[in-house]
């Protein structure tokens, strides 16, 4: 693997309190089965090639499917960010949700619904390619959002969920 074909610590959200921060800045763009949050980064640190690291974290839920299926995704979402990392807003930390169903898609009944099929081939990658810049120019380019300021601290209305293992 080249330099460029892999995917980097700095280069994702590793701790609760960095995906904490970005579900509680408030801006989300939906398209189909994904879900992108998008917050400005927390460190303002520069890399050496004058540019802020763009910070991918995912949330698969077992909704989604077996681990088989979610590590699929996940594998799928990665390479996709990995190929369109440098087209993306620099200085912005960025959140994908896999969404079990889209909303027209939704049965209201209580059946059980079928897993997501994970896009695959060629096409399925540059579909999520795509889906992931357009996510990421509408919430990021939408009014206000380089303009508003994340709060140090959590908000005491809405404290992070804890986590049950």
């Amino acid at each position: 693997m080249g330099a460029n074909e892999t995917f980097p610590t700095n280069a994702r959200l590793h701790s609760p309190t960095d995906f904490a921060r970005v579900f509680e800045f408030h801006r989300s763009a939906a398209s189909g089965r994904l879900v992108l949050y998008a917050c400005p980064t927390a460190d303002a640190s520069e890399t050496s090639g004058g540019r802020s690291p763009v910070r991918l974290g995912m949330s698969v839920s077992r909704r989604i499917g077996n681990a088989v299926v979610r590590n699929r995704w996940k594998r799928r979402l990665r390479e996709a960010f990995r190929r369109v990392q440098e087209r993306l807003p620099a200085g912005n930390d960025f959140v994908i949700v896999v969404r079990s169903s889209s909303g027209e898609q939704r049965v209201e009944t209580r059946t059980k619904c079928a897993p997501p099929p994970v896009p695959s081939g060629e096409k399925g990658a540059s579909h999520v390619e795509e889906a992931i810049l357009a996510l990421a120019a509408r919430v990021v380019g939408r009014p206000g959002y380089a303009a508003a300021t994340w709060a140090a601290t959590p908000s005491a209305k809405h404290p992070p969920k804890k986590r049950h293992r």
